[in-house]
């Protein structure tokens, strides 16, 4: 099969990141074009936002979610890869959607990180993933998280996620 573009999606998870190491890969051996894509919702939805749209605040959520996405692919990959075309995406809406949406051309192929749990649980408790696979128009791989992945989310992970961080207030980052 001729891989031309590999379309990842980028939360910013450890399994996403793990993700993106991957999909890197991939595209390096096929020569392909290597598309990381960060898919966000508003705070608070869609309904909120269309209820009460504010140009100013949509402007700061698309540029937030760029900034997440190059802070995700400086640490899964150590920033764009030179050897390699990048076309990297920042999409709004819900992320099995969005990446569906955007992979769909001939010869594409979309990479998704599983999260964590258990090896079985994996894909069928990850929406995202069960999205992918039950809409997308080209191959889906779903890349497991590493061991060191998994460990990221004991309770210091736990504790991190639950951190009220101000900068998460402006974006709700949708992901695998």
């Amino acid at each position: 099969m001729k891989v031309n573009r590999v379309v990842v999606g980028v939360s910013g998870s450890a399994g996403s990141l793990v993700a993106l190491r991957y999909a890197r890969d991939l595209a390096e051996d096929h020569n392909g074009v290597l598309m990381p894509v960060l898919a966000w919702t508003p705070p608070g939805g869609e309904l909120a936002d269309r209820r009460h749209p504010c140009a100013e605040l949509r402007v700061r959520w698309v540029a937030r979610a760029w900034e997440r996405l190059w802070e995700a692919i400086d640490l899964g990959i150590g920033g764009p890869p030179a050897a390699l075309r990048f076309e990297p995406q920042v999409a709004r809406g819900e992320a099995g959607a969005v990446l569906t949406r955007i992979a769909r051309q001939r010869g594409d192929v979309l990479i998704i990180g599983t999260g964590r749990h258990g090896a079985v649980r994996r894909l069928a408790s990850c929406r995202v993933g069960h999205y992918c696979l039950g809409h997308s128009a080209c191959p889906v791989i779903a890349v497991p998280p590493t061991d060191l992945a998994d460990a990221a989310h004991g309770l210091r992970g736990w504790m991190d996620r639950h951190r009220a961080r101000p900068e998460d207030a402006l974006l709700h980052v949708t992901g695998s």
